[in-house]
């Protein structure tokens, strides 16, 4: 029994240009590593799940060192 590793999807470049991150409004850039959409400008990174962004504040991880 061997387990098998599903690549992680890819996240449609035309819905990047048009998403925008609801705590700073500014825009988001794709971490396909780790499935997210990241904030710089809030210092949050938004999860992606089975290849839907999931845009509330309240789900988003705040990245280490953030303003």
């Amino acid at each position: 029994m061997s387990a098998t590793v599903t690549p992680a999807p890819e996240l449609d470049p035309r819905l990047l240009e048009v998403l925008v991150c609801p705590a700073s409004r500014g825009p988001l850039r794709y971490d396909r590593q780790r499935q997210e959409l990241v904030s710089d400008a809030a210092g949050l990174a938004y999860p992606i799940r089975e290849g839907v962004p999931i845009l509330l504040i309240a789900e988003a991880r705040e990245l280490q060192g953030a303003p």
